[in-house]
């Protein structure tokens, strides 16, 4: 199972090191045999076929790995299964902490905006093409680098730190990988306990949410904020409980520092510390309080590091593509190509901005409602809340990658499910870490686009649709959950 895993991360690796961006100047690009891998269709195709494999052989361990700890039968100790799930996760992770950002650029993005900030250019204000050329520019993005970021000032702050040190960008990309390793730790740490709250197993639902191919593909592979954004999320539950909502309120800032929608976990900060049935005057109080001290803590932080509050402005940067997975975007792309086959002679995405803008009213006032009517001074219900605002964002989102899963699975998985939740949401972590390298590195390699949903489908089946694989995964759904 160990081996397995591992066998299947130096795959990806491998692979990862022929069909992804790397900068021209990187020293890896000077071995002749990956110049010919990288310059032949070929050998991009047999790069890919690599990567697939491996997260197919990733995908399967941790199949066998929530299999094994799920059940009681196989005499392993809650501490002891715990503990194989943290080992099987970093073994697995290890091969890919010097890889490049998988299947996105935007590893290279936070390099060159990490070394903006060093420079004193306001990473809110300008992109990294005013570095004018050098490495550091060089794998990043076409479409960002004349484009402010909006990511808070947290992964700028931090990204300045490492640029101090380096200019190089693959080690800065391996740093930022090892920021993003942080947000992975806190949610070892933090989803044992949540799991708790809830009397599930504490080792299944960490392996659901720090195991899977969708952490290991999107999160560990593709290094992106997020894994952090969530890690501190988690923990800003935990902590509330175990030590007081302030210090909840301030992870709570901390993770909206690093993208806005982490502050979205201060509303369960504010339910978990409010006594039980608590009046609407205490709910009000508690939750601009805890407000007060999220704001205070991600203002302030960007004000002391003379960063400001630019990522104010830089918010719809990421509404400026469109992305299948967003809901909106889908049901107003639909409507205009509707209104333009009708000759109706509206403007182009005229639709599609008003059923975004629908769509982000209501997720604020779902996000109201849950923080004004949800039961207070209930950890599974305050855990409820989390997961139905965090979701309620994703399906009301302008634009949904498939990384932006990870915001919702840590919890989800703790939750009491039935047994068609629990088994969608093993099938979901499968499917979205198979197709990661579908995402956007291959954008317009039609080619490799068919050949990669081609073994997507392959691999998806072998997992997931034979009688074994079915059996192998109701095992995991009916397993008797261990009483806490």
């Amino acid at each position: 199972m160990l081996s397995r895993g591992l066998i299947g991360s130096v795959l990806v690796l491998l692979g990862g090191l022929v069909v992804s961006t790397l900068p021209e100047s990187a020293a890896l690009m000077q071995f002749h045999i990956l110049q010919e891998l990288r310059g032949h269709g070929a050998g991009r195709m047999l790069g890919l076929a690599f990567v697939m494999l491996g997260l197919g052989m990733l995908g399967a361990a941790w199949l066998a790995l929530c299999r094994y700890v799920s059940h009681e039968k196989n005499n392993v100790e809650p501490d002891e299964a715990l503990s194989l799930v943290r080992h099987a996760t970093l073994v697995w992770s290890a091969p890919l902490l010097l890889a490049p950002p998988l299947f996105s650029r935007d590893g290279w993005s936070y390099a060159a905006q990490g070394m903006l900030t060093r420079l004193d250019v306001s990473p809110y204000t300008h992109g990294p093409g005013v570095l004018q050329g050098g490495p550091i520019i060089e794998a990043v993005d076409p479409r960002w680098l004349f484009t402010p970021t909006p990511y808070g000032p947290l992964p700028l702050i931090l990204g300045d730190l490492a640029a101090q040190g380096t200019g190089n960008p693959w080690l800065l990309v391996v740093i930022h990988r090892l920021i993003a390793l942080v947000g992975l730790a806190l949610l070892a740490w933090a989803v044992p306990r949540l799991a708790q709250w809830t009397g599930m197993n504490p080792a299944l639902a960490t392996a659901i949410v720090i195991a899977s191919p969708l952490m290991l593909a999107n999160g560990v592979g593709g290094l992106h904020n997020d894994l952090l954004m969530v890690g501190l999320m988690a923990s800003a539950l935990v902590v509330a409980v175990e030590r007081s909502w302030f210090w909840g309120a301030v992870l709570g800032g901390a993770a909206a520092a690093v993208k806005l929608p982490g502050g979205l976990v201060c509303i369960g900060v504010a339910l978990v510390t409010l006594p039980l049935a608590a009046t609407m005057l205490e709910r009000v109080r508690r939750l601009a309080l805890v407000g007060v001290v999220a704001v205070g803590f991600l203002v302030g932080l960007g004000v002391l590091w003379g960063l400001g509050i630019g990522w104010a402005d830089a918010l719809s940067v990421p509404g400026t593509v469109n992305t299948p997975l967003s809901v909106p975007t889908l049901i107003g792309g639909a409507l205009d190509w509707t209104a333009e086959g009708l000759n109706t002679g509206l403007a182009p995405a005229t639709f599609l901005d008003v059923v975004r803008k629908v769509a982000q009213v209501a997720s604020v006032l779902a996000a109201a409602y849950i923080a004004l009517r949800w039961r207070t001074g209930d950890k599974e219900a305050s855990l409820q809340a989390v997961a139905t605002v965090v979701g309620t964002t994703l399906l009301m989102s302008p634009v949904v990658h498939l990384w932006y899963f990870l915001w919702l699975v840590p919890f989800v998985a703790p939750l009491r499910l039935s047994r068609v939740g629990t088994t969608t949401v093993i099938a979901v972590s499968v499917i979205i870490g198979l197709v990661a390298p579908l995402d956007s590195s291959l954008h317009g390699a039609y080619l490799a686009i068919l050949l990669t949903s081609m073994l997507a489908a392959v691999v998806f089946g072998a997992l997931l649709l034979t009688r074994s694989a079915r059996n192998r995964i109701e095992r995991i759904a009916d397993a008797d959950w261990l009483p806490v």
